[in-house]
């Protein structure tokens, strides 16, 4: 004698998943370290090859930690005052910064030696960038000039004047051209010069002070941060394409992530928001104990950095342990289970055999009229009608749905024609519960007279959906026909110069 199985329900897929990955990945970070520093944190940079240390540029120095063990391993002490910017090169072997003495100094990672020192600004200078090709070093102070320095003969080889009005406190590099540099000050312009040609190749207005400007890694896009917006500017273009409006307060930093997909910003409002880079809508959100300064995100997404006005050092890590693994997979699992119904998402959770017994013990027993109750309850029926319209599918199978639906009292027919009323019109539904409307029609055919008012106006609603419904039928097959009628019209014939139309046939002349 074989087994009774256990019924599976075949849940719908959503088109979009409710738990997104985006959440699934961000949401994976640890319990964070703190660092006390002496002073506010001016800005964090990654090194980009592992272990990707980073170097935190706070008062009279440049300290470099391992973001493993969280310590400091190189303490560059060279200040007289505060420090300012200090940026890794690509190869993460030297590392450039300013400082309020308006001197931008060259360092050796490894042995922590002052291999150059660039003088040419009169003002402190607030930040610092190797050049694509890590040759050059380029320069923003607060003399509203920008300099390009070069590494071998520590020479100035691009010099910037006369284009901004005001403080310059932001700049950045080309990802794809060493001759690209972009300049963002507090007059509210973002200037791009190129140094093949010695002047702007581009000026727009951010109209707010620019704090904070970055290439996407195609170089094409350019993102710039000041006051509490947030803006994508297209560089070949030379037109804005998108404002990120989602702070309070001044945005203070901006970095990537997720291999330049994702764009992190930084506020004094406490908040840390990622945005997704192809729709730019806000993807995740880290809210931090005070307003942060400065951020960076490491090349493998692994560790995030937040620096604060307090000069507290925010270090956390992304867990990417199995347990976490496995959770994210059995809420994705979750997720998909989803079905869409007259605008409302239902979700339908992985059933549990303990939660399938019931009814299944009722179908196992050929007690169809009890299965078919155990699902017409509001919590099923309204919540999970999928599975209501499961157990109608396996009546009919069974050849049992006469049996399971005849018999009933005015209450239990109310509630079933409910149901049918309002899932019939639902697509993935619809066949069955057409035939189980049938059928409750013919097994009530001839007591319908002594049916409750509340009986006999479900069955006018039914009627009225139905007919809607026949009638939306209608006009779609009248559309479907026009359209086939337009490309049948547009077609041209092969080898056919005339057509000409008798007895209703269509006769080609050559």
């Amino acid at each position: 004698m074989t087994s009774f199985k256990k019924s599976f329900v075949k849940p719908f897929a959503r088109p979009s998943e409710l738990y997104t990955v985006e959440d699934s990945y961000w949401k994976k970070l640890t319990s964070p370290v703190l660092v006390k520093e002496f002073g506010p944190i001016d800005y964090v940079n990654f090194s980009r090859r592992a272990p990707y240390h980073f170097a935190i540029s706070c008062s009279a120095r440049v300290q470099v930690y391992n973001p493993v063990t969280k310590v400091v391993t190189k303490n560059l002490n060279k200040f007289k005052e505060a420090a300012y910017g200090a940026t890794f090169r690509s190869d993460g072997h030297l590392l450039c910064a300013g400082g309020e003495e308006s001197v931008v100094r060259l360092f050796e990672v490894n042995t922590k030696s002052m291999l150059r020192q660039f003088r040419g600004h009169k003002a402190a200078v607030h930040r610092t960038y190797f050049t694509r090709d890590g040759h050059h070093i380029a320069s923003f102070s607060d003399d509203k000039t920008v300099s390009l320095w070069d590494i071998s003969s520590q020479q100035i080889s691009g010099h910037y004047e006369g284009y901004h009005k005001d403080y310059i406190r932001a700049g950045c590099v080309s990802p794809v051209s060493e001759n690209i540099v972009v300049s963002g000050g507090y007059d509210k312009q973002i200037n791009m010069f190129d140094s093949r040609t010695k002047s702007v190749t581009m000026s727009v207005d951010h109209e707010s002070p620019v704090e904070s400007l970055i290439f996407l890694p195609s170089g094409s896009l350019l993102i710039s941060a000041g006051g509490t917006e947030v803006r994508i500017w297209d560089v070949l273009a030379g037109k804005l394409l998108a404002k990120l409006t989602q702070n309070h307060k001044t945005v203070t930093a901006l970095c990537l992530a997720k291999q330049g997909t994702a764009i992190v910003t930084a506020s004094l409002d406490k908040h840390v928001k990622i945005y997704n880079v192809s729709t730019f809508q806000l993807s995740h959100d880290i809210t931090y104990p005070s307003a942060v300064l400065s951020i960076d995100i490491s090349r493998d997404d692994k560790t995030i950095v937040a620096g604060t006005v307090d000069g507290i050092v925010n270090i956390t890590k992304r867990d990417t342990s199995v347990k976490h693994n496995n959770e994210n997979k059995r809420r994705q699992a979750r997720a998909a289970a989803i079905v869409q119904s007259d605008g409302i998402d239902m979700s339908v959770p992985i059933m549990q055999p303990d939660q399938m017994s019931k009814f299944d013990t009722a179908l196992r027993k050929f007690n169809y009229s009890q299965a078919l109750d155990l699902v017409l309850v509001h919590a099923v029926a309204f919540k999970k009608p999928h599975i209501t319209v499961y157990v109608f599918d396996e009546l009919c199978r069974r050849n049992g749905l006469v049996q399971a639906i005849s018999g009933r009292n005015s209450k239990q027919l109310a509630f079933l024609l409910n149901f049918i009323v309002r899932y019939i019109g639902v697509r993935k539904l619809s066949k069955t519960l057409t035939h189980v409307a049938s059928t409750v029609i013919d097994c009530y055919w001839d007591s319908f007279d002594t049916c409750t008012l509340e009986v006999r106006a479900l069955l006018t609603k039914l009627h009225t959906v139905v007919e809607n419904e026949i009638l939306l039928t209608k006009r779609l097959l009248a559309i479907d026909g026009l359209v086939k009628m337009l490309l049948i019209s547009s077609e041209v014939l092969p080898d056919a110069t005339q057509t000409t139309k008798i007895d209703n046939k269509i006769v080609v002349k050559n």
